[in-house]
């Protein structure tokens, strides 16, 4: 495993207090549900793993919101459960798709679905992150109705806008070619 996925990884996985409800059961269900109508249309794979980074980090969340509601607490729950709930990406490639690695970003040989699975989750943290920054620099108000909503969407939209016009993988041929 490359040293970025590692800190990728490490960054997904260390921030997983929850600061309140990140979003709606209809927006979480509706984002879903979309996923895999997205895998239907012929979406590249590296769009719909941002998503999916995303949509894994907010039941991660809903895990311990759930778990602060029921009042269990033990050492390493917020750490663990955002893990398990990263980790179900595994089952997709039990069942799903074939982990087909591929160099991206010139450097990195992993599956392009994985590494947009781990950019999405780090963007939808990070925007998660930015919104309360902003709302405490705001007097505990958010500057406009649904900023929590639109600040996450926004920042995965931009990414998934970025990965569709320039793909990550780098086909393994194209770069042979070259020498």
């Amino acid at each position: 495993m490359s040293l970025v996925v590692v800190i990728l990884l490490t960054c997904v996985l260390l921030s997983p207090s929850a600061y309140a409800n990140p979003a709606c059961a209809v927006c979480t269900v509706a984002v879903g549900a979309s996923l895999e109508i997205a895998r239907q249309l012929g979406v590249d794979d590296s769009v719909v793993g941002v998503w999916a980074g995303a949509f894994m980090t907010l039941v991660g969340y809903w895990a311990i919101k759930y778990c602060d509601k029921k009042n269990w607490h033990f050492p390493g729950r917020d750490f663990i459960l955002m893990l398990l709930s990263l980790g179900t990406i595994g089952f997709v490639y039990m069942g799903e798709m074939a982990y087909q690695p591929k160099i991206l970003f010139c450097i990195l040989y992993i599956d392009p679905f994985l590494m947009s699975f781990l950019i999405g989750s780090a963007v939808f943290i990070l925007s998660s992150k930015l919104y309360q920054w902003m709302k405490a620099r705001n007097g505990g108000h958010a500057h406009f109705p649904f900023e929590k909503v639109v600040l996450p969407v926004v920042a995965l939209a931009l990414v998934s806008g970025y990965f569709y016009f320039n793909p990550l993988c780098t086909p393994v041929n194209d770069l042979l070619a070259g020498f």
